[in-house]
């Protein structure tokens, strides 16, 4: 099977497809997601570069919790937050190499 345009084209193309999945990345970048745990109590926003952006926790929280639940919750909604700031990224991503699983572009 003969690649119309050669390998030249194929090489453009992957080239123009790494800048797209670059500039998507980046508007992605600046997205946040939020999520919460213990019926909200804690909440997290996590950027679409996969970093933790704020944390907020309920005062009355820390008053009727000891620190260990505070700190399981915390964990609980960064985990959260971050899960759905990657399934975003992953599914936008996709969406720019049409559902192409690329090796070291996506």
């Amino acid at each position: 099977m003969k690649f119309r345009g050669g390998m030249n084209e194929l090489m453009r193309q992957a080239s123009r497809m790494q800048r797209k999945i670059e500039k998507r990345r980046e508007e992605l970048g600046s997205e946040e997601f939020e999520a919460g745990a213990g019926n909200d109590q804690v909440k997290v926003v996590a950027s679409g570069n996969a970093e933790i952006v704020r944390i907020t926790i309920d005062p009355a929280l820390l008053e009727g919790e000891g620190l260990e639940m505070v700190q399981d919750l915390v964990v609980a909604a960064c985990n959260a937050a971050l899960t759905k700031a990657r399934e975003h990224v992953d599914g936008e991503l996709e969406q720019v190499t049409g559902g192409l699983k690329i090796p070291g572009m996506t």
